[in-house]
């Protein structure tokens, strides 16, 4: 999946200026990662649950996230739409996860899910993810954009 530019029309574009200046003001990168997770859940309602995990060796761990509490706070490679969006090296796009074999439900009303990879200096660090209660509502907009607020928080991310 290719990510393409974030549509100037977008609700996606005062986001981004926002996160931009969040990140850059944060005091840590922690709090950079936060602040954008944040952001991103005040100004785009469909996504409900919001989060960045942590590629640490062959697991993903939760970092900073927006939205009810999950018990998925450590997930393999390969495993679920997370795992392998980095086992495939690939962001994932889901329409409805119900279709997906190895789903790992976070939450039963949950129906489409997106995951974009973060990588800094040529590797994966880490990934944005996010969840959504309608069938369809992540596309290639949303992709693209969280394909630039992964590219604006890879340096923070790497420090986590």
């Amino acid at each position: 999946m290719s990510g393409g530019a974030c549509p100037v029309t977008s609700p996606w574009v005062e986001a981004l200026a926002t996160i931009r200046s969040a990140a850059a003001q944060a005091p840590s990168p922690e709090d950079a990662v936060r602040r954008a997770m944040h952001l991103i859940h005040e100004h785009l309602p469909k996504y409900q649950w919001v989060g960045v995990y942590l590629l640490r060796g062959e697991v993903l761990e939760l970092g900073p996230y927006v939205g009810p509490p999950t018990e998925h706070t450590r997930i393999p490679v390969g495993r679920g739409v997370c795992g392998t969006a980095v086992a495939q090296g690939r962001n994932q796009v889901i329409e409805d996860v119900r279709q997906v074999e190895n789903y790992l439900a976070c939450s039963p009303t949950v129906r489409s899910e997106i995951v974009v990879l973060i990588r800094h200096a040529g590797r994966i660090v880490g990934q944005i993810d996010a969840d959504c209660d309608k069938v369809g509502a992540f596309g290639p907009e949303d992709e693209a954009c969280l394909t630039e607020v992964a590219a604006l928080l890879a340096p923070q991310v790497a420090k986590l």
